[in-house]
């Protein structure tokens, strides 16, 4: 579906980022994979080297703005365009989890607000210049349930999803005339990824929950009574970011197993 595609993933040293970069070789794209360190990008450069996919890596901090323009214009010169740029980046270090907003600092709530949204308009508007000229192109972003439900003790993470969504239908907006599209996924909460464990250990251990139950708790949200795969959202990221998906632009794409109702 992505053969002669060339895609940036920011956030590829992480579970999500690292599974969409699989999907996305598997696929056929020439690959750029970021991160903050190049230890877990060069892990998942090897393991996508035995598909026979080409892969680099970079140490690229995606909320440095200048950074991020700086690792654009290499991509332009050495693969000659960008046609999708995939957004992964977490914050690693969720100080609000746990914390009732009413006792939560100001600057704390606001803090993951101001990431997320910084490294989404970074790395979006590096990779619409060169999308603009060359008339096409996919940004996309991964949001969560939060977004969109209430929640307990989730500081300014749930604002902050909302901002990325906000943001992407905005990116839409203005980008879609010229041949651009710019779009979310939200899948239901994964037990693979590290942002589910820190929040088991910050949130439901505490409260007397073990893993087991925690998990059980996931599933029993969904309609299938069972929680998602990294594998299921990097093959949708895969079929969002081709061709036939071309009418799929300024939205969220709802992948909650039914725990969220549009």
């Amino acid at each position: 579906m992505l053969k002669n595609k060339v895609a940036v993933i920011y956030g590829a040293g992480g579970a999500i980022g690292g599974a969409v970069a699989q999907a996305f070789a598997r696929e056929g794209a020439r690959l750029f994979l970021t991160g903050r360190r190049l230890a877990p990008l060069e892990a998942a450069a090897r393991e996508i080297g035995r598909m026979d996919c080409p892969v680099e890596v970079a140490e690229v901090d995606a909320l440095d703005a200048g950074a991020v323009e700086q690792h654009m214009r290499s991509v332009i010169e050495k693969a000659g365009r960008v046609d999708i740029s995939f957004n992964a980046v977490g914050l690693n270090e969720p100080r609000t989890l746990g914390v009732a907003l009413a006792e939560l600092d100001a600057d704390r709530f606001s803090e993951p607000i101001a990431f997320y949204a910084r490294t989404l308009f970074a790395t979006s508007r590096a990779a619409a210049k060169p999308m603009v000229a060359q008339k096409s192109g996919v940004i996309m972003t991964v949001s969560a349930l939060p977004a969109r439900t209430g929640t307990l003790h989730n500081g300014g993470y749930g604002a902050a999803m909302a901002a990325k969504e906000a943001l992407i239908r905005d990116l839409s907006c203005e980008l879609a005339r010229n041949g651009i599209r710019a779009l979310a996924l939200c899948p239901h909460g994964l037990p693979e990824t590290e942002t589910m464990k820190q929040l088991y250990e910050l949130k439901m251990k505490p409260a007397g929950m073990n893993w087991e139950q925690f998990t059980g708790f996931l599933a029993s949200t969904t309609h299938s009574r069972r929680t998602m795969l990294l594998e299921e959202v990097a093959n949708m990221a895969a079929f969002l970011a081709s061709d036939g998906a071309s009418s799929i632009t300024g939205t969220t794409v709802n992948m909650t197993l039914g725990a969220l109702h549009d």
